[in-house]
């Protein structure tokens, strides 16, 4: 039996086993099997590896996107890049690390954001999942702004955020965890009185499937998409490199 997983530090929220389980059943798939692995520190992923010898492919989520690299063999171009990895790959004993996450932003993107509506982009958020969306906005040729909660040298604090600015910028991008389960009361600090009809707002989060971001955003009128059309095609991408 070969067996896949998802490691991070709370795994609550996550619908990798679900998606995997089901993906199994209806392609009949009967040699595999996706479990969660909560880890208390990324210092744990050999012992995990030691007593799971079944383990070929592990998907990585927050807070170990960035940790997890010292501890892998090798890393895929793309990953090495980024500086992130969501998918790893385990074969001979090696560990090889990847990041899908930067094929399902962007390709959930592509269908989202209207070729014709392309304009510039503000990026909340820099943690490893920000770094796939980086990487995928720089091959669409997109230009963006950094936003995180301190002003640093190329990034935009939240209170920088003028009604003026948002206005030249009219793709939102939320890759910060806030507003996930079970903190859904919690948003990103924008001027939401200043998003239009003519924004596109995105949420990587997926659970609530309509977070307090996207709905701020909605009730202005803009065009909004939450996580999970990338959370599977990410899926599907990291189940093509374990197969590969």
């Amino acid at each position: 039996m070969r067996k896949f997983g998802l490691i991070g530090k709370k795994l609550g929220h996550s619908f990798s086993k679900k998606y995997f389980t089901e993906k199994y059943e209806r392609e009949g798939i009967t040699d595999a099997v996706y479990g969660l692995y909560e880890l208390p520190g990324v210092q744990a992923l050999p012992g995990l590896l030691q007593q799971e010898p079944e383990l070929v492919g592990l998907n990585v989520t927050v807070p170990y996107k960035e940790q997890v690299i010292p501890l892998l063999d090798e890393l895929d171009e793309a990953a090495a890049a980024i500086g992130a990895v969501n998918t790893i790959k385990i074969s001979g004993g090696r560990t090889k690390g990847y990041n899908t996450d930067y094929i399902g932003f962007r390709n959930s993107l592509e269908e989202f954001y209207p070729e014709q509506e392309r304009g510039q982009a503000l990026v909340l958020g820099t943690g490893g999942a920000a770094k796939a969306v980086w990487a995928a906005l720089d091959a669409l040729g997109i230009p963006y702004l950094r936003v995180s909660r301190k002003e640093a040298e190329g990034q935009l604090s939240y209170a920088q955020l003028t009604p003026e600015l948002l206005l030249s910028y009219n793709l939102v991008i939320n890759t910060t965890p806030l507003g996930m389960y079970p903190h859904v009361q919690e948003q990103p600090p924008l001027p939401y009185e200043h998003i239009t009809a003519g924004h596109y707002c995105y949420d990587l989060v997926y659970n609530p499937i309509q977070t307090l971001f996207l709905q701020s955003c909605a009730a202005q009128g803009a065009s909004t998409l939450n996580g999970l059309p990338m959370l599977h095609l990410q899926a599907e991408a990291a189940w093509d490199i374990w197969n590969s």
